[in-house]
């Protein structure tokens, strides 16, 4: 459990460092009050939070100002050219300050470490909004999609394709956790980062990593892609690393060598035409939407998680 300084308070950061029971219990609110948008008005009442994003956002800003609206807070937002951390304020000093004024802060960050550091120096909750290592609160919001269609996450088979990022990391970590099966085709160049997944495989995860695309996806019940070119990419030769994953974008051909019921999950935003192809995202069976949709859901579920305890 990621207890804050504050012991009435918790961070949202990793999701192999959250109790299963806790997360269970992220999903089901979730479940919950995406059946009444508008239930739970009081739980956030006199609450009032920081969004500081150094990166772009769409789905996370919305649904986390939405969250926190519909649950009764209020929310400021903030990027480097509207705060001190753009002039070279030191991470100390903004969240000691921070921690004064609210009661938490969502961070979409592009280091991983600077978000550890802000956490360390403040005694409000810490939500990971996206870091270059991990995106915990899209891969709950994937984990719902999934519950909601095929009644569990247990037992189910999951295929990665494509880049080893940051998203991929996190799938890594909810494998340890949940416990499903998660094989990613992914090229030797841009595997996903080792340490997560030594600990992961450490604590009995069931994940394989391989180079053919068609064993990976030969049982798949879900085929899940990100976009090449992450935010948080320091790869400097773009054309090299587009070049090297064009077999492994999502198209039709690949797509029906999974079995008749498997579906596609993709965080967005999309390249059309370089992960995914339009007849692969546009199909019946991708459930993308949905995805995105249960962003504003699970950001509920993880600041009841924050607060409500």
């Amino acid at each position: 459990m990621q207890k804050n300084k504050n012991s009435s308070t918790r961070n949202f950061i990793n999701l192999n460092e959250i109790d299963i029971g806790q997360l269970h219990n992220i999903m089901s609110f979730a479940h919950d009050v995406k059946k009444s948008r508008y239930g739970y008005i009081e739980l956030l009442k006199n609450k009032s939070f920081i969004l500081l994003f150094d990166e772009p956002s769409t789905r996370t800003r919305i649904s986390f100002e939405l969250a926190i609206t519909q649950l009764g807070g209020n929310s400021i937002f903030l990027d480097p050219s509207t705060s001190q951390l753009g002039r070279g304020e030191s991470i100390q000093d903004t969240a000691k300050v921070i921690s004064r004024y609210v009661d938490g802060i969502i961070i979409r960050n592009a280091s991983h470490k600077d978000l550890h550091e802000f956490a360390n120096n403040s005694n409000i909750s810490v939500i990971n909004a996206l870091t270059n290592l991990s995106h915990p609160c899209q891969i709950m919001a994937d984990l719902m999609t999934l519950h909601e269609h095929f009644g569990t996450i247990e037992n189910i088979n999951v295929a990665w394709v494509g880049d080893g990022n940051n998203v991929a990391n996190t799938w890594i970590q909810a494998a340890q956790v949940f416990g499903f099966n998660l094989k990613m085709a992914v090229p030797q160049e841009y595997k996903p980062n080792q340490d997560y997944l030594k600990k992961a495989l450490d604590n009995n995860a069931k994940i394989v990593i391989s180079q053919d695309i068609n064993n990976i996806i030969s049982d798949a019940d879900c085929i899940i892609t990100d976009t090449w070119m992450s935010m948080n990419d320091k790869t400097t030769n773009s054309d090299k690393k587009v070049g090297i994953l064009e077999r492994y974008q999502v198209n039709t051909r690949l797509f029906e060598l999974a079995p008749k019921h498997a579906i596609f999950l993709h965080c967005l935003p999309a390249h059309r035409g370089q992960e995914v192809t339009d007849e692969v995202i546009d199909s019946p069976r991708s459930l993308v939407y949905q995805q995105a949709e249960n962003r504003l859901h699970i950001q509920k579920g993880i600041l009841k998680y924050c607060f409500d305890n």
